[in-house]
């Protein structure tokens, strides 16, 4: 390994150029401090780089191919610098971006869709999750931020929150829900603590906490017991298990808004109104945004915004 890279920046410029003076121009630099610097980079390689005819530098095979493994980065470097420098003020480069599966599935292929109609220079890598598999890309920093589920973060084990920023953007309706046909079957009218409690359930979470969060909230029962008979990895699979009469199940209201209107999906209702989770925009505390990160959130809310107004029942926007 070479003890100084910034040689190798001299070596390219002074390869391109054929002379020490053109690349002292170009680096604004001293011809004599070009000169040392090739210097110092063949003694280090223990090989002549250029032979020296008068005024001109022939390069030697050594030269040559070294420059050849130098020629590829120095190209890449100054695209990279480019674009850098671009997207400081034009939306450009790749934004990595975290969301809820179901969410994430059903709004943002669109919405980046739309937004790369404007913005070409703009590239996207979406990871859909859960709070657990996305806080922890976000904290390596393999994620440039997250939209999150806080109803879910709150009912596990995902270490110190302190260092994210929460910035809520949306509320979406969570409900407890089943079939007509298995209502009638085995609920008939009865909504009693008593009755639900002996219901069967379907969970997205092996420690159900989303259900006993809806317990909890509808009837202060913070330590319950029920009986699950089916556990899915993800809310689609809720919704379909549902839909099959297998029980009951707790989905987010929007995502089955043609089926409680047609009465194929009950809603389990009490007297008190239902969870409110928020889903947030979640950063690491101390992250500056870019500018293409502000510009496409701003997008994102303003299209979030449109679309729940115009189609959604069961959201509402939090973030003007």
């Amino acid at each position: 390994m070479l003890d100084n890279l910034d040689r190798l920046k001299v070596f390219y410029h002074v390869f391109t150029r054929g002379s020490v003076v053109a690349a002292a121009e170009a680096l604004h630099v001293s011809q004599s401090a070009v000169s040392q610097t090739i210097h110092k980079l063949e003694k280090e390689m223990n090989s002549p780089l250029f032979i020296r005819l008068h005024k001109q530098l022939v390069p030697t095979a050594a030269g040559d191919r070294l420059y050849e493994i130098v020629k590829p980065f120095m190209i890449e470097l100054n695209a990279y610098l480019k674009d850098l420098k671009m997207a400081k003020i034009h939306p450009a480069g790749e934004l990595r971006i975290g969301a809820p599966p179901e969410f994430g599935k059903a709004y943002l292929p669109s919405i980046v869709a739309d937004f790369r109609e404007l913005y070409q220079d703009v590239t996207f890598t979406l990871e859909l999750g859960t709070p657990e598999t996305l806080l922890p890309q976000l904290r390596k920093g393999q994620v440039d931020f997250a939209l999150m589920d806080v109803f879910l973060t709150k009912s596990t084990h995902v270490g110190n929150l302190d260092i994210y920023n929460f910035d809520a953007v949306v509320e979406e309706e969570v409900i407890l829900a089943c079939s007509r046909q298995y209502y009638e079957k085995s609920v008939r009218g009865d909504l009693s603590f008593t009755s639900l409690l002996r219901q069967n359930f379907i969970t997205y979470r092996k420690d159900l906490q989303t259900i006993k969060q809806w317990f909890k909230h509808h009837f202060s029962k913070p330590n319950i017991h029920v009986r699950d008979v089916l556990t899915v990895d993800n809310h689609e699979a809720v919704i379909s298990a549902i839909k099959h009469n297998v029980g009951m199940g707790i989905v987010s209201s929007h995502l089955v808004n043609n089926e409680l209107r047609d009465g194929q999906i009950i809603h389990i209702k009490t007297s008190k109104l239902e969870i409110m989770n928020s889903i947030s925009l979640v950063h690491l505390q101390d992250k500056i945004p870019t500018f293409t990160e502000k510009v496409f959130e701003k997008y994102l809310v303003d299209k979030i915004k449109k679309v729940i107004s115009q189609n959604l029942v069961g959201m509402r926007v939090l973030r003007q």
